[in-house]
């Protein structure tokens, strides 16, 4: 003969389990859902340049940038300092999520996006290769690290940052372009 365990689950441990089910169905409706900026979203939609000024932008994965210091550099303006390969290193990291605004568009389908107050910014611009999501541009990419501005210093990237996408809340984005105005007509004689 078998034996056949009996597994109870009190009825206090059915409520937990359903009160924290809801709890986290409450929370993820809430929290954006970020899709990529693309060239057709922007193509669809039209926005303006002071539209896409008032959509929010985030990034879908981390940026580091980093640039050797000389003994010159006395200021260090939103970076650290560090040490590699006995080296002083100043080192930006933008992480993943990292909200951002348009500042102003340098050419036709470029976005300079600022990360913080000084208004300095990182450009994006439409990737073929990426399906044409808005990915970060650099002056230059070779195979290990892509040289970007930022400021007005020059820093290093790993080419892993080329992959970096700006992404937008869509259900926010879509709000941005409702400036509707009900037009009442006109009557002869009036």
């Amino acid at each position: 003969m078998s034996s056949v365990k009996k597994v109870s689950i009190g009825l206090s441990s059915v409520k937990y389990l359903l009160v924290g089910f809801i709890g986290l169905m409450l929370f993820s409706s809430c929290s954006p859902r970020l899709t990529p900026f693309t060239q057709r979203l922007y193509d669809e939609y039209s926005w303006s340049d002071s539209e896409l000024k008032r959509i929010q932008f985030y990034l879908s994965d981390d940026i580091r940038l980093t640039r050797d210091v000389g003994s010159e550099d006395s200021k260090i303006k939103g970076g650290k300092i560090r040490i590699k390969d006995g080296r002083k290193v100043e080192e930006i990291v933008f992480k993943e999520g990292t909200p951002g605004v348009l500042i102003y568009l340098p050419k036709e389908n470029r976005f300079a996006v600022s990360f913080d107050d000084d208004d300095r910014y990182l450009v994006f611009g439409p990737s073929k290769q990426y399906g044409g999501k808005y990915t970060l541009r650099a002056k230059d990419w070779k195979k290990q690290y892509g040289k970007i501005t930022y400021g007005d210093k020059v820093y290093f990237t790993d080419n892993e940052s080329a992959f970096t996408t700006l992404m937008v809340d869509i259900k926010k984005a879509n709000k941005v372009n409702v400036n509707r105005e009900k037009v009442g007509g006109r009557r002869v004689g009036r």
